[in-house]
């Protein structure tokens, strides 16, 4: 099935309160991007999303929007914002990255300018308020947000940069490395019994920018795994990944309710600052 044809089944499927789930097709970054919008009813203007899926990707085997980042639409347009996952992955021709080493889409680089053509292509609308658009992202789409936010990475085409970022357990040692800091007020959700990307590292990471960086919170969820925040979704442990914090391309993922409920508040709270 071809993607085009793919989105209008997304669009068609997946319906929220505030407004259907709908096709997007995002210029401007080197490749024909395509995405999902969600959008509240009514004519604007709304603060925006840009919301970066994690290795899995945003479809599912279905060719639907994956479910976690389908609720996370819903509720976001619900509270007011128009949220749109830019598709790193398909518009590429390229399945999910999980179990791939060298990948082709680089988090410090492809998703990077993917998130940027998303950000131009949401100030673009007329039902967009241009300098209130912010950045979420998970796992390697936290990595990409993270990225996003460092200071020399500032947008140069003259509208408003990111309002502020969110980053669901992104793997944080390559970062930290780099001595990351951020230029834009910086939210990290992780938990500490991550066995994918280690909350320690990003602990770490946040507490040597401090004193160089905008504002940089983290939250640590006791006993949250990798992927907390999916609804109705069950802790297992998942097997041949390309990375995992022991080496062995064995983690746990799954819900974790007490974490995934905090996180949802926290992340309406820290967009609407």
């Amino acid at each position: 099935m071809r993607l085009a044809a793919i989105l209008v089944s997304v669009a068609v499927s997946i319906a929220s309160g505030a407004g259907a789930a709908e096709p997007v097709e995002i210029p401007d970054a080197g490749v024909a991007l395509r995405g999902v919008l969600f959008r509240p009813e009514g004519p604007g203007p709304f603060p925006g999303v840009v919301a970066l899926h994690g290795c899995g990707g945003l479809l599912n085997r279905s060719g639907k929007i994956v479910r976690r980042f389908a609720d996370w639409g819903d509720r976001l347009s619900a509270a007011g914002f128009a949220v749109v996952f830019p598709d790193s992955f398909t518009s590429r021709d390229l399945p999910a990255q999980c179990r791939v080493r060298e990948r082709k889409v680089r988090s410090a680089h492809e998703r990077v300018g993917d998130a940027q053509a998303a950000r131009r292509w949401l100030q673009g609308q007329a039902w967009s308020a241009k300098d209130r658009v912010s950045l979420m992202g998970w796992s390697n789409g936290a990595i990409a947000s993270l990225w996003a936010a460092r200071p020399r990475v500032g947008p140069r085409d003259g509208e408003p940069d990111f309002r502020s970022a969110v980053a669901f357990y992104p793997g944080c040692r390559r970062l930290g490395q780099s001595a990351w800091s951020a230029r834009i007020p910086t939210l990290i959700l992780i938990g500490r019994a991550d066995d994918l990307t280690p909350a320690a590292a990003c602990e770490q990471m946040v507490a040597e920018a401090r004193g160089r960086s905008a504002r940089a919170a983290i939250t640590v969820y006791p006993g949250a795994y990798h992927e907390f925040d999916r609804p109705d979704y069950p802790v297992r442990v998942v097997s041949g990944l390309a990375y995992s914090a022991d080496g062995s391309g064995r983690a746990h993922v799954g819900t974790n309710p007490a974490a995934r409920e905090d996180a949802i508040r926290r992340v309406k709270e820290w967009l609407a600052r």
